[in-house]
């Protein structure tokens, strides 16, 4: 397990304080850190391993095809997504998003506008390596409000190249997109419903 520290997640966890009793998702898997973490400040959290569900209905030698098969598209968002309107005020996103493809990605940031409320504060990681042929997929757990866990769990291919522009293009439905570039080549990216 190695440790990084995180200027989105400082952010993300400044929307913490707001005010207490708020729905957080996390789409990593369940891990008592991030639980404790955020039911300290006094929220409730909801989790489910996003990578594993995203293997489960869409795996096989034809990942990336797969996903823009229809009805798969909707078996996922039905498994991972389906919740009421405006259910949680803030969400995890962590790296999840840059192995969808296009055709499952529009879909999911559209499920995600409409499952968090006004305000809602999110934070996703992308791979600032545009020409990457692969990259680190990992578990992520929450150490403190400045400082993610991570725990390696293989290589893949990501879906695309994500640049500011097209993340920007991706959330254009969102109230703001602010971007922070690592030093370990990795884009933090906090959304804001």
């Amino acid at each position: 397990m190695e440790t990084r520290n995180s200027t989105g997640l400082a952010e993300f966890c400044a929307s913490l304080e707001d005010r207490s009793g708020m729905n957080i998702l996390d789409t990593a898997a369940a891990n008592q850190g991030t639980i404790s973490f955020v039911t300290n400040y006094g929220h409730s959290l909801y989790a489910d391993d996003v990578l594993t569900q995203l293997d489960d209905v869409f795996g096989g030698s034809n990942f990336y095809e797969n996903q823009q098969n229809p009805r798969l598209t909707e078996e996922f968002l039905t498994r991972v997504f389906n919740f009421e309107q405006q259910s949680f005020d803030g969400a995890l996103l962590w790296d999840a998003l840059q192995f969808m493809a296009p055709s499952l990605l529009e879909p999911v940031v559209d499920r995600l506008w409409k499952i968090t409320r006004p305000g809602a504060c999110m934070l996703a990681l992308f791979s600032a390596q545009e020409l990457a042929k692969e990259v680190p997929l990992y578990s992520y757990r929450i150490q403190d409000a400045k400082t993610i866990a991570l725990q390696k769990r293989g290589m893949r291919a990501p879906s695309q190249p994500f640049n500011n522009r097209s993340l920007e293009k991706l959330f254009q439905n969102f109230s703001s997109v602010k971007f922070f570039l690592t030093r370990d080549h990795l884009r933090e990216v906090i959304v804001r419903r």
